[in-house]
């Protein structure tokens, strides 16, 4: 029910289409109802010999009821009708049904894709980017299975039943007593087989996400795998991890299918005490044979409901977990939230100011304990520190990427945590050690912070990176595709890229991070040069530990034993300070 609960908000902007869907579904009753009315004809009317009773005399024209012939004729094709009606209906309802369920599966991904852009990179990192994959890619289409054959069958469903139980309760109370007496039977293997196999569904998502996640893991590393020659290995972890699933999810669907098969002997066991019964009566004179037949056909339509309700609730529990897994990535909050009152802000100085900052990872690992200091704006600062001393997790709280536990860090004298995040996080331009690019062209790339930059602003970014030469020897210059991470580009023209889109944004504080720490000689000159440029009259912090690089700089923030203390370099370049924007 907590499920269903929150399938409502999902279901309020198709609400419209599920009523057609409904109406569809609930036109199979009336269908139903008229499909054994021809053989009762044949069997009592015309073989039979009997007059035509009740609805049927008055519905009836005389040349019609009165005739043999022209009754069998009007049962021929009264039978024709119902199934060609049958037909359509099902088919009508079946492309509606499906349409309905797409429309409704993309618009639960995009809400997934959506909410997870927004969470922490606390959440990415504690469960990784396995999880999150396939909770939208596999788990969000189970909401079409349980919304449109799942929910809308069961309210078809428990109509049609009642709808058949009066039309049988109208020809003999008796069959319909004992056809109902099955009932409470078929409730308990319902409510047995759902909590069997909810817990195994459950497993059986862990599993596969588990072999998901050797995928992803191998084809990111791919040239790592080739080099070393353990693609047999990693088959063999796939295989393994894979087979695992599998074999969890016949074993759910055996149990599944014994669930099933249990109350559809109940149904038979109710069927074959009708039809005793019905056979007594028959030859006691209190129904005739033409009404037994039609009871007979009618608690096939009484059971159908019965059965739809009973196996629906079994066979769903896959979809219940896959959607219930859905909407748990949606009840993730944020670690960082913006406030209510946040304030917008345009274009800062870039003072920075760290206040007694304490900081520790989910998972208990503590990296910042007093990191207290200022940078001016205009300063171009050097950050250096051993491996897993913090340098990063400085340069992640600045972005509030995450939120320090104690203390508080100020951009131009105002907390971070008073501004809003989209005019926050627009204050900076970021190079990565291993720069991020996506798999379309180069102008795209560079143009990622502000796609609606003109070709010549992204040019003279370019040029500015030190970039624009060799974008021009590819051989589609600025539209060549890059490939997947840029894997069509070696790691320096990479960098250069990164470091035009940084040139192209144009934010008043840079954070690079190792720009120059997997390049050769060459081309660290050309990207230190493109630096020098791109740091100049903004607030610029350089995580390196490349003399080099150091050099570019005026302050030194040295973080150590959770502290960053901040000395100044002899010899820099002169300090710049500017609150306007130097360049586009």
């Amino acid at each position: 029910m907590t499920i269903y609960r929150a399938i409502r908000g999902q279901l309020w902007s198709f609400r419209t289409r599920l009523v057609v869907i409904l109406v569809l579904g609930l036109l199979a009753m009336p269908l139903a109802l008229a499909l054994p009315l021809p053989l009762k004809i044949v069997v009592d009317n015309v073989l039979g010999r009997q007059p035509v009773t009740g609805f049927m005399a008055s519905a009836l024209p005389d040349f019609i009821a009165t005739d043999r012939e022209n009754l069998l004729v009007f049962a021929l094709i009264l039978l024709m009708l119902v199934t060609v009606l049958n037909l359509v209906q099902g088919q009508v309802l079946w492309v509606f049904g499906e349409s309905t369920g797409e429309k409704m599966v993309l618009r639960f991904r995009a809400q997934l894709f959506e909410h997870v852009q927004r969470l922490s990179l606390a959440y990415h990192d504690k469960d990784g980017l396995t999880d999150a994959t396939y909770r939208i890619q596999y788990d969000a289409p189970a909401i079409h299975q349980l919304v449109i054959w799942g929910i809308v069958p069961l309210v078809s469903a428990v109509a049609t039943f009642f709808g058949m139980l009066y039309v049988i309760m109208r020809v003999s109370v008796p069959l319909s007593l004992v056809a109902l007496a099955i009932s409470p039977v078929v409730t308990l293997l319902t409510i047995w087989g759902r909590r069997r196999l909810g817990p195994r569904w459950q497993r059986v998502k862990e599993l596969e996400v588990s072999a998901l996640g050797v995928v992803q893991e191998v084809l990111g590393a791919i040239r790592v795998v080739s080099a070393f020659s353990q693609e047999r290995r990693e088959l063999d972890r796939f295989v393994k991890h894979s087979t695992s699933g599998v074999d969890e999810r016949i074993r759910t669907i055996s149990r599944e299918g014994s669930v099933t098969i249990l109350i559809g002997l109940a149904f038979g066991v109710g069927t074959v005490l009708v039809l005793l019964l019905g056979v007594r009566q028959v030859g006691a004179g209190a129904l005739t044979l033409g009404s037994l037949l039609l009871v007979m056909s009618y608690l096939g339509q009484l059971y159908g409901p019965l059965q739809t309700i009973g196996k629906q609730v079994v066979a769903q529990q896959g979809s219940l977990v896959s959607v219930k897994r859905a909407f748990e990535l949606l009840s993730h909050e944020p670690a960082v939230i913006q406030k209510k009152d946040a304030r917008e802000i345009g274009r800062i100085t870039g003072a920075v100011s760290f206040r007694h900052v304490g900081f520790s990872y989910p998972d208990g690992h503590r990296v910042l304990d007093n990191a207290d200091f200022d940078v001016p704006a205009g300063a171009r600062v050097a950050v250096t520190g051993a491996t897993g001393s913090g340098k990063t997790t400085l340069m992640s709280l600045l972005t509030r990427f995450y939120d320090p536990e104690k203390g508080q860090i100020l951009l131009d004298g105002v907390d971070l945590r008073d501004y809003r995040l989209a005019d926050l996080r627009s204050q900076f331009a970021i190079v990565l050690q291993e720069p991020v690019l996506f798999s379309t062209t180069v102008a795209a790339n560079i143009a990622y912070a502000q796609p609606d930059a003109t070709f010549e602003q992204i040019v003279t970014a370019a040029t500015a990176a030190n970039a624009h030469e060799f974008i021009m020897r590819l051989p589609q210059g600025y539209e060549a595709t890059v490939g997947g991470r840029g894997a069509k580009l070696s790691g320096g023209e990479r960098q250069r890229i990164a470091l035009a889109r940084a040139f192209l944004k144009d934010a008043p504080i840079l954070i690079m991070d190792e720009p120059t720490s997997s390049v050769d000689v060459v081309t660290e000159a050309a990207i230190l040069d493109a630096m020098g440029t791109l740091m100049k009259g903004r607030t610029a912090f350089l995580i390196t530990h490349r003399t080099s690089a150091i050099t570019k700089c005026d302050m030194h923030l040295a973080v150590r034993d959770g502290r960053a203390e901040s000395v100044s370099l002899a010899g820099s370049e002169p300090l710049m300070r500017a609150s306007q924007p130097v360049f586009g």
